[in-house]
């Protein structure tokens, strides 16, 4: 410590400053390194694109933004047009003569805009009528011949569209007749099918649910009933063997209440 305190009494070196762990600031000039100058190059205008953006959004402005490398290679950003912005810049300077203020400079530019948009809208309008045949009277040969040029393309697309429709159409047509003959063959051979099954088992019918229905014979019910409608005791019984005759004379009916 006095050794350092002697040394600024004799007018030496001050004390060595401890440097801040920030970025060091850059000299501005030109980057004499080709693969340097590149790089920066790139970062920079990345992020000088980034800001344009950020600024169009964040308030609202209109940005244009133009930038030419060092081998003429273009890059460009507007959030608008270029060219508008570029038109309306040029506008703005031509008058920049007259006192007026911003508000009014805007009024000029739309009023001119929507002047263009009024002669697009006729321009329509007259060619729409010229398509209907209604002012065709007022035209010239050359411009009678673009008109049937475009008619005749027209009439082109026109009948292609319509001939893609139509072979669609039949195609789907075609395809349903198959499944439609698919199906009344299937139909065909399950008809036949049943018809056999009946011929097979007289005494089984198909009902329309899908479930079988057994018929007994006539005989077999009448037997189990008689005219004066009692029911037999025996169908009750067991037909067991060892009975005798004279058992089953003594057998008498029952009548169904």
């Amino acid at each position: 410590m006095s050794n350092m305190a002697y040394q600024m009494e004799l007018g030496g070196d001050s004390p060595p400053q401890r440097k801040s762990a920030g970025r060091g600031k850059i000299e501005i000039k030109r980057i004499e390194n080709t693969t340097n100058r590149q790089v920066t190059f790139c970062k920079r205008r990345n992020g000088l694109l980034k800001k344009a953006y950020e600024l169009s959004v964040l308030c609202d402005a209109e940005v244009a933004l133009i930038v030419f490398s060092s081998r003429g290679r273009l890059y460009e950003y507007s959030n608008n047009s270029v060219k508008g912005t570029i038109e309306r810049y040029k506008k703005a300077i031509s008058d920049n003569t007259n006192t007026g203020t911003v508000a009014e400079l805007n009024a000029h530019y739309y009023q001119q805009e929507s002047a263009k948009m009024r002669q697009q809208i006729i321009s329509i309008q007259n060619s729409n009528r010229q398509l209907m045949g209604e002012t065709i009277g007022s035209m010239s040969p050359k411009e009678l011949r673009n008109l049937e040029g475009r008619f005749d393309r027209s009439i082109i697309r026109i009948r292609s569209k319509k001939n893609e429709l139509f072979f669609a159409e039949i195609d789907y047509m075609q395809k349903r007749s198959m499944q439609e003959a698919d199906l009344d063959s299937d139909n065909q051979l399950l008809r036949a099918k049943i018809a056999e099954n009946e011929r097979n088992n007289p005494s089984i019918n198909l009902m329309p649910g899908g479930y079988e229905q057994i018929t007994q014979p006539p005989q077999t019910q009448s037997k189990m009933f008689d005219s004066r409608n009692y029911f037999q005791v025996a169908a009750l019984q067991p037909n067991n063997h060892h009975y005798s005759s004279a058992g089953r004379q003594d057998q008498t009916a029952l009548q169904l209440v």
